[in-house]
Parts: C-alpha cells; structure tokens; sequence
C-alpha cells in the first residue's frame, strides 16, 4: 500500500469518528490533508471504491488488532492471562482495541447502509470469535466460551452507544472488576484436580 493511499484511509477513519459518515467528502479530505483529487482518483475508484476501500482498511486493522494482541501472549498462557493483557490494551490512544467514537459512527452508518451493515456483522463475528477462542480453555465447551465471550465484547459495544461514550480508561476499571471471575488454568486441569480431590477424600 502506497504511503499516499495509506494517508487517505487513516484520515477517513479520523474524519468518521469526528463527523460520522456524513463527514465521508472527497473535498474536505483531500483539504485536510493538502491533496489533489488527482491524488485521490489515481488511488480509488470514485467515492464508492474509497467507501469500499476504507471499510476494508478499518476491518482489517481492527481484527489485526484483536489478534496480534493474542498471539503476542499466546494462547496457551490461558484465558485468564490473555485476557489481563487486553485490558491493559484498552487505553485512550485511539489506536488500541477500544475506538469508540468509530464504532458508534460505524454502527449508526450500518443502519441505512447494506454493505457496511455487512462489514459490521464480519467485525462483530470476527472478534467474538477470537474471544470465543480465548475463553475455551478456560471453560467445559464452545457454548459456554461463546457465552463467555459476549460478556466483554457486549460490555464494550454497550460503553459506545451510551451518551458520552465511556473513556477507555473507565472500561478498563470495569474489566479489572471482571478479571478475577475468569478460571486460572484449564478447564481439563481443574477437572483433573477436582476429581483427584475426590479421590483424596474416598480413601481418606
């Protein structure tokens, strides 16, 4: 991706989480950053393929997010670990895993708009997925990862759409409340400690 094409697509999302979609104009972008539309025809193909092209840029940097954080830790450190290092990324730098002011602008252009309404469904799959992932070490099956799952990621779309936004740093409180919920361990070893427990106990 050429530096040019990178810089129209980052000022998009600044310009959708300042204005909304509304604030998606050629005009205005090419303004603040001091380009030509030469500059913005020889990258995209019209309004609709840099529609296309900054949904894409913003689905890809999001899930690459979520899952560089994971595989930095890893997944065999388990649930409760991973999941520690993500509240630490949720700070207000706007280039950690929680975007607030994107989200909401996205989520409210998803309502009229089919194909980001498409984009949104992949996201929102995408990272509950990967949670999901998280989670079933930690917990006896996938239903119950995925129930698991919900409770952050819902936690996080519900701290978007209330009026202001709640900060980073506040959702990063209530997930410090939650980290202790989360089973230390696997699943299978606290099975296998529980049943030598019993074990333990009948022979006593």
């Amino acid at each position: 991706m050429s530096t040019a094409r990178e810089r129209w697509l980052n000022e998009g999302l600044k310009v959708l989480a300042e204005e909304g979609a509304a604030g998606i104009r050629i005009d205005r972008i090419a303004a603040r950053l001091n380009l030509s539309k030469g500059s913005f025809h020889h990258h995209f193909d019209g309004a609709e393929g840099y529609k296309k092209a900054l949904l894409t840029h913003f689905e890809h940097l999001s899930i690459e997010t979520l899952e560089n954080a994971i595989a930095d830790v890893g997944e065999s450190a388990g649930a409760s670990v991973i999941l520690a290092r993500l509240t630490e990324l949720v700070r207000p730098s706007g280039t950690g895993l929680y975007r607030p002011e994107i989200d909401v602008a996205l989520r409210a252009w998803a309502t009229w708009d089919a194909d980001v309404r498409a984009v949104q469904t992949r996201l929102d799959e995408a990272r509950l997925s990967a949670l999901q992932r998280v989670w079933r070490s930690a917990v006896a099956s996938d239903e119950e990862a995925r129930t698991a799952a919900l409770l952050p990621y819902l936690l996080a779309v519900g701290a978007t759409v209330v009026f202001p936004p709640v900060d980073a740093d506040q959702l990063r409180d209530l997930y410090e409340i939650l980290l202790p919920l989360v089973p230390a361990g696997s699943s299978q070893a606290r099975a296998g400690s529980a049943a030598s427990g019993r074990n333990a106990a009948t022979s006593s």
